[in-house]
C-alpha cells in the first residue's frame, strides 16, 4: 500500500473521537487505486457512522460545485475568467467590474461574509448578498470570501438558464455520485452538525448563509460522502468534467496577493491542515465543518470527513489541524 502506515492513520483519526468530533471517514488513493478507506464513530454520538451515510461539505462545496460549474462553462466558451459581474448581473457601484477571476481567487475586495441572515430569508437573502460592494481600502489585496461563491452561483444561473441545484445535481448524477446533493431527502442518513435555534442541524447546512438560502448556496451547503468525492477526484483528474487544458488552468495557477497564494478557486498549500506535506503545485479544499480534499499532481490524494462542529464550532478548530496534518503527512510524504 505504498508505504501507508494503516496502523497509525487508524490511531490519529480514533484520537479526535468523541473530543473533536463524533463521526470521521478517511479515503486515500491514487489515480488508479484505494489505498486506504475507513469509517469511525457516530453519526450523532448515538447511530454508528456507515459507508452510505453523508457529510456536510461546508466550504468544499465551493470547489466540487462552484468551481465545477464555472470551470464547465468556461470549457465550452460560455463564460470567460475576464468577464465582469456586470455582463450577467444587474448590480450597481464597482461591483459590475469585478471578474470572473477575481471572484474565484477571493481577489474582489468583496467582505469574507454577511450577517444579512439575521435580517432577511431564501430569495430576499440571496438578492440582498448580490448587492452587496466590494471594501475599499488600499490594504485590501486578499480576502477569502463566500459572498464571492454565492454571485458565482447566480452567474451560473444566468448564464444555464437552469437553477444551480439542478444544473450542478445532473453533473453529478452523470458521473454516478448518487450521493452528492443539496438539502437531502433521507435526513437521516446525514451525520449531524452544530445546533442551530435549540436543534441539532442533521442534514440542513451548518453555515448560515447556506441555511437561511433554503439549503443551497454557492458557498456551501452541498452533502456528500468520500466514495462520491472518489468519483469526483478520478473523474477530474482523467478529464472526464472538463478539459485537461481548464483543469490545469485552475489547480495549476499561482495566485500571490501579499503573503497569501491560491490557484483558481482551488486552495494551495500551506494552509490549516495541509501546511507541510505538500507544496503549492498541490491543490484541494478545506471545509468549516472538519472537510477537506487535498490532491497531489501525480494524482495520489486525501479525502477527511468528519463533524468537528458537533462539540463547538470554533473551539476545536486547532486539534482538528493537528490531525489533519499528522493524516496529510503521511498521505503526501
Amino acid at each position: 500500500m505504498k508505504g501507508l502506515d494503516i496502523k497509525i492513520l487508524d490511531e490519529i483519526i480514533v484520537s479526535g473521537l468523541n473530543n473533536v468530533y463524533t463521526a470521521a471517514s478517511l479515503l486515500i488513493g491514487d489515480e488508479e487505486n484505494i489505498l486506504y478507506r475507513d469509517f469511525f464513530g457516530t453519526k450523532d454520538g448515538i447511530e454508528k457512522l456507515t459507508e452510505n451515510d453523508i457529510f456536510d461539505l461546508a466550504s468544499v462545496t465551493k470547489v466540487v460545485a462552484t468551481a465545477t460549474a464555472v470551470m464547465k462553462l468556461i470549457d465550452s466558451g460560455q463564460l470567460h475568467l475576464k468577464d465582469k459581474i456586470g455582463n450577467y448581473l444587474n448590480v450597481s457601484g464597482q461591483k459590475g467590474e469585478i471578474t470572473i477571476f477575481e471572484l474565484l481567487t477571493h481577489t474582489s475586495l468583496m467582505p469574507s461574509y454577511s450577517t444579512l441572515w439575521k435580517e432577511y430569508k431564501n430569495k430576499e437573502l440571496f438578492e440582498k448578498l448580490i448587492e452587496i460592494q466590494p471594501q475599499k481600502g488600499p490594504n485590501k489585496c486578499y480576502e477569502y470570501s463566500c459572498l464571492n461563491f454565492i454571485t458565482l452561483m447566480k452567474i451560473v444561473e444566468v448564464v444555464t438558464q437552469v437553477n444551480f441545484k439542478d444544473y450542478i445535481e445532473k453533473v453529478f448524477i452523470d458521473l454516478g455520485m448518487k450521493n452528492t446533493c443539496y438539502n437531502p431527502i433521507d435526513k437521516e442518513r446525514a451525520v449531524a452538525t452544530s445546533i442551530r435555534d435549540g436543534k441539532r442541524l442533521k442534514g440542513d447546512p451548518d453555515d448560515e448563509l447556506a441555511y437561511y438560502l433554503g439549503g443551497v448556496s454557492g458557498n456551501a451547503g452541498l452533502f456528500s460522502n468520500v466514495d462520491d468525492l472518489r468519483i469526483f477526484i478520478y473523474n477530474l483528474l482523467s478529464g472526464k468534467i472538463v478539459s485537461e487544458k481548464t483543469f490545469d488552468l485552475f489547480t495549476t495557477t499561482i495566485v500571490k496577493r501579499g503573503e497569501n497564494i491560491t490557484h483558481i478557486a482551488w486552495m494551495a498549500p500551506p494552509v490549516a491542515g495541509c501546511q507541510y506535506s505538500l507544496d503549492s503545485s498541490g491543490f484541494g479544499h478545506n471545509g468549516f465543518t472538519g472537510t477537506s480534499i487535498w490532491i497531489r499532481k501525480d494524482g495520489m490524494f486525501s479525502i477527511f470527513l468528519t463533524n468537528a462542529v458537533f462539540y463547538d464550532r470554533y473551539l476545536k478548530k486547532p486539534e482538528l489541524n493537528v490531525i489533519r496534518n499528522k493524516i496529510n503527512n503521511i498521505v503526501f510524504a
